[in-house]
């Protein structure tokens, strides 16, 4: 399995919930977690499975080992389309309880997990992330340069992603790089992996420049589509170039754009001549980049507020409503602080 992917599991059934508990422990035992750290997990993914079934009569539960502020981490993210939860403060109290049970949940979690987020709307569901670090994070840190967050999941039936997402910074840029394999599975996940390879190997500051340095490296593979967005920490810029059906916009406090890629296969026929669009920055702006596992006309308008929280969770909200299943699925967010 790859270890930078999400797994995502099915709850609509009772009869499913020790299966996937199952699977995230022995997620959580290959990465090397302690067994105290894998009891934290077990409990975390245990109350999740327990709410979608009290609460939301079913729902998904997503994990993955990925590296967080403060090193590698269990990301679990649970998500449904129940009622949400009216009084989320409120539940977040020990003892407090709509199904007459010990009302334990929600305050186990917070507890156990080193960042801890709930977003929940009425009528539209609920989605619970967690994150236990193998080490315990410090009480402060000084804040990010940028909020960078992706989540990755392979076509349902395989455990190989052919997406790939990757970025880098420096103190004079930003990069980004979102890759999809064509087609899926091993062959497409070679493919996405050797154009992440070159993109981190690549010097260059220019979008169009590092598509090129991409696309000679990985002529020997079935070849890939690809967007890189660089942001110029110096003149305040986004600066974006894609070859192919990679999805980018850019979420203002203003407006919203849309960048219009290239057609062609990055490895196979890149246009002659690429030019760089450029979008300047502006406080509380977010790029968003999506794989044609989601559909095209995405948005978030029946989430306002949603890109305050964790982008993760916005990140998953696109894939939960807008994912087309029949292929491999991604998102990347970034947020300039």
């Amino acid at each position: 399995m790859d270890k930078n992917i999400h797994l995502r599991f099915k709850a609509n059934d009772r009869s499913y919930y020790a299966i996937l508990k199952k699977e995230i422990h022995a997620l959580a035992r290959r990465a090397n977690f302690s067994d105290t750290r894998m009891g934290e997990i077990d409990i975390v993914v245990a109350e999740m499975a327990s709410n979608l079934s009290k609460h939301a009569k079913g729902g998904e539960i997503l994990a993955s080992i990925t590296t967080g502020v403060h090193g590698e981490c269990m990301e679990v993210i649970c998500a449904d389309d129940g009622p949400g939860i009216p009084d989320l403060n409120r539940m977040l109290t020990d003892g407090i309880s709509t199904k007459k049970t010990l009302g334990q949940g929600l305050g186990a979690m917070k507890r156990l997990a080193h960042d801890f987020h709930v977003y929940t709307r009425k009528e539209t569901g609920t989605m619970i992330l967690c994150r236990i670090y193998k080490t315990p994070p410090p009480d402060y840190t000084k804040p990010e340069v940028a909020e960078i967050k992706a989540i990755l999941i392979p076509k349902p039936g395989l455990d190989i992603c052919g997406d790939g997402f990757y970025y880098d910074i420096s103190p004079k840029f930003i990069r980004l790089f979102l890759g999809d394999g064509l087609g899926h599975g091993i062959e497409a996940n070679k493919a996405v992996v050797a154009a992440g390879q070159a993109f981190e190997s690549c010097t260059e500051s220019s979008p169009k420049e590092i598509i090129r340095y991409i696309n000679t490296e990985v002529k020997r593979t079935r070849g890939l589509v690809g967007t890189v967005a660089v942001f110029d920490r110096e003149q305040k810029v986004w600066r974006i170039c894609g070859v192919g059906n990679i999805n980018t916009k850019i979420i203002g406090n203003t407006s919203n754009k849309t960048y219009m890629p290239y057609n062609g296969i990055i490895g196979l026929n890149v246009p002659n001549s690429l030019n760089v669009q450029e979008i300047p920055h502006e406080n509380g702006q977010h790029i968003v980049l999506c794989s044609d596992g989601i559909k095209s006309r995405w948005d978030l308008v029946k989430h306002p507020g949603i890109l305050r929280y964790d982008l993760t969770i916005a990140a998953n909200t696109i894939i939960k409503e807008f994912s087309r299943n029949t292929d491999d699925m991604s998102v990347a967010i970034c947020r300039i602080n």
